[in-house]
């Protein structure tokens, strides 16, 4: 199959950016994700620990998520299907 350069060069640049961008999962897949990790790390502590290891960097990260989560819902009037909050 032969291209022209006029249509060459947008599909590659498409198919390059494509490739390059990390993979990440839907924002509210990402929270319940993290959730889960969070939970995860509060019922089973590392042995001779007390709590979750707080320099575990993806559970920081996961904290982190559920955090600007809890903020950006506080601020929304609506739900994810559309439905009034308050």
């Amino acid at each position: 199959m032969v291209f022209s350069r006029d249509l060459a060069a947008p599909i590659i640049l498409t198919l390059l950016v494509a490739t390059t961008l990390p993979a990440r999962a839907d924002g509210r897949e990402e929270l319940l994700a993290c959730q889960q990790t969070i939970e995860r790390a509060a019922q089973a502590p590392a042995p001779g620990m007390t709590t979750a290891r707080p320099e575990d960097r993806e559970l920081q990260r996961c904290r982190q998520i559920v955090r600007d989560w809890s903020l950006r819902e506080s601020r929304m009037s609506v739900d994810e299907n559309g439905k009034p909050l308050r």
